[in-house]
């Protein structure tokens, strides 16, 4: 979690730095092979230097970014989960609970779907 701390350190809000926290870390324990790195000011995580997801602050939310692919994919659960969701994101409202299983199940599948990928991004 080193890598993310000056980035945590940026968000004024306690319970919002408290909650990107938490979710940062669980990503890092649930997913050990997953690299940290800040690219855009927020923090991301790859796989053999594939983009796998990355993550935002907001005043009011925090956005989740797992590509398009992984949006279309998922776009019903993250509807049910109650999040907002636009073409490259997905909001998490400093309100709302984080839903874990989803989450797991987003980053599983990028990995997975992304195993041969040679570039940062999909390709479309």
């Amino acid at each position: 979690m080193e890598t993310f701390e000056e980035y945590l350190s940026t968000i004024d809000q306690i319970d919002q730095r408290d909650k990107m926290a938490h979710l940062l870390n669980w990503i890092s324990e649930t997913f050990p092979q997953l690299d940290q790195r800040i690219a855009w000011n927020q923090p991301n995580f790859t796989d053999h230097g594939t983009f796998i997801i990355g993550f935002s602050a907001a005043k009011q939310h925090i956005s989740v970014a797992p590509e398009t692919a992984a949006l279309e994919k998922f776009s019903d659960m993250i509807e049910a989960a109650g999040y907002s969701a636009t073409k490259m994101l997905f909001r998490i409202k400093q309100e709302q609970e984080i839903d874990y299983p989803l989450l797991e199940e987003i980053i599983q599948f990028n990995i997975e779907d992304k195993k041969d990928c040679t570039t940062y991004w999909r390709k479309a």
